[in-house]
């Protein structure tokens, strides 16, 4: 079987996002020109569940104001991941994040969690069946 890549964690996870997988309390609607606009907590989760490492979490500041946290992952070595930096204007400043335990039992976000991870898993599972199926077939040509 042909390995994943982060790539195709990253794509099945973009691919992934929507309306319904963004916090029931988001201040505005999810807006598809910006995709991973309130996306980060559960992006964050997801890519624990698949990769391991730490929960980062940051705040946003507006003004020196903060109005909002930001998540993130932390692989060994201090190698950031964060596939939802992009969704912040430039008045938008996201501090430097503490490391946070995950909570044994996700309470906030659960269900469009779970929805993104399904998707996710789903992406995966269709892409690597896909390149072993492609294997397969190149071994007998």
């Amino acid at each position: 079987m042909t390995p994943l890549l982060l790539t195709d964690i990253e794509s099945a996870v973009r691919d992934s996002w929507g309306a319904d997988t963004c916090p029931p309390d988001s201040k505005d609607p999810w807006p598809p020109e910006n995709p991973a606009r309130d996306q980060c907590g559960v992006t964050a989760l997801v890519l624990h569940d698949l990769l391991g490492g730490d929960l980062v979490r940051g705040e946003v500041h507006v003004d020196g104001v903060r109005t909002d946290y930001h998540w993130w992952n932390r692989l060994g070595a201090g190698v950031d991941i964060d596939l939802t930096r992009e969704q912040f204007a430039p008045t938008e400043i996201v501090t430097e994040g503490e490391v946070i335990a995950r909570p044994p039992e996700i309470r906030r976000c659960r269900a469009e969690y779970e929805l993104l991870r399904s998707r996710v898993l789903t992406r995966l599972g269709a892409l690597a069946a896909e390149r072993t199926a492609r294997s397969a077939a190149q071994a007998t040509s």
